[in-house]
């Protein structure tokens, strides 16, 4: 039996469990072979770990100081499988990074000299940079906060995180293949697609393809999800992100629809009229709908919706001040461009929450003969 220690942290909608390198690194044990275990991913049910059973519960950070210039902390992401023996570690989180800026501040990994501390922060997954600037009035790091986000009503540290010069973060391409419409061949024969690396690689798809407007309700859209899985895998290959022998990932890149704005209601009841948002998106998380949609998503989805030529902008409402509302499950999530000098693609600022829900010593099962 191992002993590891680590926090869980909720970011946004997602909880997060945060272990410090050295801390993974004193087991001994391999990072896939341990976190396997800790999450009982084997299990559908992680009925055995600390894992929640779902794609925004089953998430990990393992986080460092950095020796990079101009980094704080270094994180791996990593997405544990669900009755599925595997680890991916070729995406990013965002409402994991929104975690570890409030891990990074409560464990002195960067310095509070003022009213708001800002960490910098490289996830080593994909390359991509982002910062999360957190309160801290009188120079303490807060355990408490009355910040709301769309998909919960638990109140949280206000974070406002950000994605620098996200465009082109995995493949060097915010249009990796050089288009902003491209042709997959699906279940269901050829649909359009604008292949988008902002934040992380997503596939965007017009909702109409597939018989929807946007507005679905969840358990609505589920219905087309195993075909976007089928078009997950020919976005991979289109986007060079996997070769045709490679296993199939179930994390990048991202893949959901698009559509205008109508009205709709959100998973928890209230009415979200056409007017208070600019384009409607419902994404898919490993094999199921996102209750919301991941941050990175939301990146790619704003930078694909500024993109001339591509579905998103098709759809989208444009507006003025580089704001984007984007309508989900959950309701309405807010993403902000700001124009980045020397050429960089805007950053993309997001108001995120995080709060510490425990500091615990987890006791890992790790079976005689894996790997170490």
């Amino acid at each position: 039996m191992l002993r590891l220690q680590g926090e869980m942290i909720r970011g946004g909608t997602s909880k997060c469990w945060i272990f410090d390198h050295h801390d993974v690194v004193a087991t001994g044990v391999d990072a896939d072979t341990l976190l396997l275990a800790a999450f009982n991913a084997a299990d559908p049910r992680q009925i055995d770990g600390v894992g929640g059973a779902s794609s925004t519960t089953s998430k990990a950070a393992i986080v460092q100081l950095s020796d990079v210039a101009g980094v704080d902390v270094s994180y791996a992401f990593a997405q544990v499988g669900i009755g599925d023996e595997r680890v991916e570690w070729t995406s990013n989180c965002g409402n994991c990074a929104t975690a570890v800026a409030l891990y990074a501040v409560h464990r002195g990994l960067v310095p509070i000299t003022s009213d708001t501390t800002t960490v910098r922060m490289l996830n080593v997954n994909t390359g991509a940079r982002l910062t999360g600037t957190i309160p801290t009035p009188g120079r303490t790091a807060p355990d408490e906060g009355t910040a709301v986000v769309p998909g919960t009503d638990a109140l949280g540290v206000p974070v406002l995180l950000g994605f620098q010069d996200p465009a082109g973060s995995t493949t060097g391409h915010a249009l990796p293949t050089g288009r902003p419409l491209d042709t997959l061949t699906g279940p269901d024969g050829p649909v359009e697609a604008s292949l988008v690396d902002a934040g992380a690689p997503a596939a965007l798809f017009d909702a109409k393809a597939f018989g929807l407007d946007g507005s679905e309700s969840l358990a609505a859209f589920a219905a087309v999800v195993p075909a976007l899985t089928v078009l997950r895998r020919k976005a991979a290959l289109a986007m060079g992100l996997v070769r045709e022998d490679a296993p199939v990932s179930h994390a990048v890149p991202k893949v959901g629809v698009v559509g205008g704005p109508v009205t709709y209601r959100t998973t928890h009841g209230p009415q979200v009229t056409q007017d208070q948002y600019d384009v409607a998106v419902r994404m898919v998380s490993m094999h199921a709908p996102h209750p919301a949609i991941g941050l990175t998503s939301a990146v790619a989805l704003a930078t694909a919706a500024a993109t001339p030529g591509t579905l998103a902008h098709r759809v989208t409402r444009q507006t003025a001040d580089g704001t984007l509302r984007l309508g989900t499950p959950a309701g309405v999530i807010t993403a902000r461009a700001v124009p980045a000098p020397d050429g960089a693609s805007p950053t993309v600022l997001l108001h995120r929450a995080a709060r510490r829900i425990a500091r615990a010593e987890l006791l890992v099962p790790v079976p005689e003969g894996r790997p170490v």
